[in-house]
């Protein structure tokens, strides 16, 4: 077994670092029958599974996730890729690990926040998915981790087995990220911005996207209402000024989703 390590941030999950772990692949004589074990959170899971799928027109793969978010999210579903600057998930690939290993122990080595950064995950799929999985972790967010992640990944996986490319069903688990992922690159982009998690950033499109979601397909008024204050409750608030929305409309024309031109968003009905 050779160890690789690379830097930890969104602002290393691109082309160039890549690029060094395939040279240092290379270096190592990895071949076509070469493992690569990804260790880590979100960035190395979608960058690894990345790496090993182009890497010699790909070579297999195992994820052991380290953070909530990589457990419930990154780390399952086959999806692989790398940012383009600060555009998320510019570049990518489906492909699936051999397998993936949740050992719930890593969660003791992250900082409270980064917990809260994989709980907007599991929000969505409450929202999305499993209207009771949303009502009992808005009674107690502090509810058993151990369940939450099952039933996030079993949610996923029900999911992506009916849609492994992303067709139709398996947008739905893009809920809240058209404008999150817009406002995670704005953030991480902007010199006067302090940077946000993935989750953060998720919350926030969530709540945004609920309210487009009262504006267009009756989403009741209340629910938003409750949505916003189960957000603010976990994340407190994040102060974007009017001043912000046209460098995040311009990050909103980059979304994946997006077909001919026209911004698509994933929202709730009523």
């Amino acid at each position: 077994i050779e160890l690789i390590e690379i830097e930890a941030g969104e602002e290393f999950k691109n082309l160039d670092t890549c690029i060094g772990i395939w040279n240092a692949m290379t270096d190592l004589n990895a071949d076509r029958k070469s493992l690569l074990i990804t260790l880590g959170g979100g960035v190395i899971t979608d960058m690894g599974g990345f790496v090993a799928s182009a890497y010699k027109r790909g070579i297999d793969f195992v994820n052991i996730p380290t953070t909530l978010l990589s457990m419930v999210d990154a780390s399952v579903g086959g999806k692989t890729g790398v940012d383009l600057g600060v555009l998320k998930n510019q570049i990518g690939l489906f492909a699936n690990p051999e397998m993936v290993i949740v050992d719930t122990n890593y969660l003791q080595t992250v900082t409270p926040r980064e917990i809260n950064s994989g709980l907007a995950e599991i929000i969505k799929y409450g929202l999305t998915s499993d209207a009771s999985l949303y009502q009992r972790i808005k009674e107690n967010p502090q509810l058993d981790i151990t369940e939450l992640i099952h039933r996030s990944i079993e949610i996923k996986n029900e999911v992506v087995l009916e849609d492994p490319k992303e067709k139709y069903l398996r947008k739905i688990l893009n809920f809240g990220h058209t404008i999150g992922h817009a406002i995670e690159s704005y953030f991480l982009e902007s010199e006067h911005k302090e940077k946000l998690t993935h989750g953060e950033a998720i919350a926030i499109g969530m709540v945004a996207e609920c309210y487009l979601s009262t504006q267009l397909f009756n989403f009741p008024k209340d629910e938003l209402e409750n949505i916003k204050t189960l957000i603010k409750t976990i994340y407190g608030s994040v102060e974007i000024s009017a001043s912000d929305f046209d460098e995040i409309l311009a990050y909103l024309k980059h979304d994946k989703k997006n077909v001919g031109g026209q911004v698509n968003f994933v929202l709730l009905n009523g």
